[in-house]
């Protein structure tokens, strides 16, 4: 759970002083376990990895990958370390599972890195605006919001394109009998 501290103003986070990498962690894991449903239910056929919600949007792929992105594009800096990413030329299910799994191993490196100090402020690029953050809220309310937004997209395409999934499976929380509908 995330609390803040919010005396004096502040807004640091406690996660912060345990793992910040965990939510990232977890939410990877139900990354994966969306993309090989998808998977599964197109037959490995990465016809769908090209679709996107509205014209102007990036397709499933590239949701797939900012999303599988974004933690080590904010642990690293978190953890005074340089920024990696695993994107491939992969354009399967497989090339992008490798590169979930990928950062999910890193993270978990990361994690048990003995980080003393974090910067004050991180720098990022938000589309063609320069950010510089304080720690606490380039995590709260940059990293983490963008990286559940484009999570979100990957589950909004696939349930789009009529991919069984459930809210379960975007949680790892929820359960719901097989076939539910919230409509009749």
């Amino acid at each position: 759970m995330l609390f803040f501290n919010l005396k004096n103003g502040s807004t640091e986070l406690y996660l912060w002083k345990k793992n910040p990498t965990a939510i990232f962690i977890y939410y990877l894991h139900q990354l994966k376990k969306i993309v090989q449903k998808i998977s599964q239910h197109q037959n490995n056929n990465p016809a769908l990895l090209q679709q996107s919600l509205y014209p102007d949007m990036l397709p499933l792929i590239e949701q797939i990958r900012t999303a599988a992105n974004f933690p080590l594009r904010s642990c690293c800096p978190l953890a005074n370390c340089e920024r990696i990413s695993f994107n491939n030329q992969d354009e399967t299910y497989l090339g992008l599972l490798q590169q979930i799994e990928k950062t999910i191993a890193y993270l978990q490196e990361l994690a048990h890195a003995n980080v003393q100090h974090h910067p004050e402020k991180i720098q990022d690029q938000a589309g063609t605006k320069h950010l510089e953050l304080p720690a606490a809220e380039y995590l709260n309310f940059y990293a983490l919001p963008n990286f559940f937004f484009h999570l979100s997209m990957v589950y909004a395409i696939a349930r789009n394109a009529g991919v069984p999934l459930s809210k379960g499976d975007f949680d790892g929380y929820h359960s719901y009998p097989e076939n539910f509908s919230f409509v009749s």
